[in-house]
């Protein structure tokens, strides 16, 4: 398939596919740029972290592992189209997990080996990581860090195929997996263009349409939320003063974005707030029935000044640790922090999304 690009309507040109020699650029690219992913289709307030490549298994190394906020692990493979058999890539996924069940049946072990892997890649401790890029504290660390281990100690993981082009028959055979197991088998295909120094990326998703209520860890079964049910988790948890306010945040969000979606948290709910000019799908704020607000300043594409200034606005709310690098990370902002400054805070929302859109006009 070729694509037109175009300069404000003139200088039309035709791009045809990039052909992709080697696994590596793919790999990556991945560990490079996750947000690249698709799989907010699956899990709508998804943050995924790309933890370890050639993450070692008795079966082999796993092209690519992550994780996300709620500790759900991803085991990432990346194949080429022109591979011989395409349809083996399940097995050898599946051979991972397997092995990764297996040979850390004491998951510490697991968890001091991505320690390891971590500290040798980012330069940081696994705790250092996590806070990061999820900008939370070290009980929200020491929770996630919980949730792998049990993770792998139940063999739950989710399966992503990564390649250039699915085969049709390894698109059934995803389909066929996700409806009659309990796995959840992700197939994505990512198209690549290149246009001077620009390089343009179209993922399609397959497998999302088999979308189950897995469950992740100790029982817990990940729910839709709902605003009831988003307002009543944050009275349990909050108090009436505090409630008032993120009703009040609710009802400023429901005016000015474009939409809100409500996450899929087990025990935290959520709502995300999403601006059709910033990104059509994914959030660049969630509130959590927990009472903290998250900036998700690593989907905000194109606008580099205004983020910049919103983030530096931000920061200073945040009593956690907040990465020098705005445009690629996640603020969070407890409820300890906001609800005494909660004018201020709306004062710069409003203010620095207003400045983000004006680029857009």
């Amino acid at each position: 398939m070729s694509i037109i690009i175009s300069k404000r309507g003139k200088e039309a040109q035709r791009l045809e596919r990039t052909v992709i020699q080697e696994e590596e650029y793919l790999q990556k690219y991945i560990y490079n740029n996750p947000e690249s992913l698709p799989l907010h289709e699956v899990k709508e307030d998804i943050q995924l972290l790309i933890l370890a490549r050639e993450f070692p298994t008795e079966s082999g190394p796993i092209d690519a592992l992550g994780i996300d906020q709620d500790g759900d692990i991803y085991i990432i493979e990346t194949k080429l189209y022109k591979n011989a058999d395409k349809r083996r890539v399940i097995a050898q996924m599946l051979d991972y997990g397997a092995s990764l069940w297996s040979r850390y049946a004491d998951p510490a072990q697991f968890s001091s080996k991505l320690a390891e892997l971590v500290a040798s890649g980012f330069n940081m401790s696994l705790e250092e990581k996590l806070q990061d890029f999820y900008g939370c504290g070290s009980e929200d660390v020491s929770e996630l860090l919980h949730t792998l281990k049990q993770n792998i100690n139940e063999g739950n993981f989710r399966f992503v195929v990564l390649m250039d082009r699915l085969d049709d028959r390894l698109k059934d055979l995803i389909r066929f997996v996700n409806q009659n197991s309990r796995f959840d088998v992700l197939g994505i295909e990512l198209d690549f263009y290149q246009h001077e120094d620009l390089e343009i990326l179209i993922p399609n998703i397959y497998g999302a349409e088999v979308k189950k209520e897995v469950s992740s860890t100790s029982g817990r079964v990940r729910q839709k939320w709902s605003k009831e049910k988003f307002f009543e988790d944050a009275q349990r948890r909050m108090g009436s003063e505090n409630v008032q306010k993120l009703r009040q945040l609710y009802q400023w969000s429901a005016d000015e974005a474009d939409s809100i979606s409500w996450g899929t948290g087990a025990l935290t709910g959520s709502f995300n707030l999403i601006f059709d000019f910033i990104h059509p799908t994914r959030s660049i704020i969630s509130v959590r029935s927990n009472g903290d607000i998250v900036f998700n300043f690593k989907w905000m594409e194109g606008v580099v000044e205004p983020i910049q200034q919103l983030g530096e606005s931000v920061r200073q709310f945040s009593d956690r640790p907040v990465s020098e690098d705005i445009l690629n990370t996640y603020i969070t902002v407890s409820v300890e922090r906001w609800s005494a400054r909660f004018e201020e805070l709306m004062l710069v929302l409003k203010r620095g999304i207003l400045e983000v859109a004006a680029t857009f006009s």
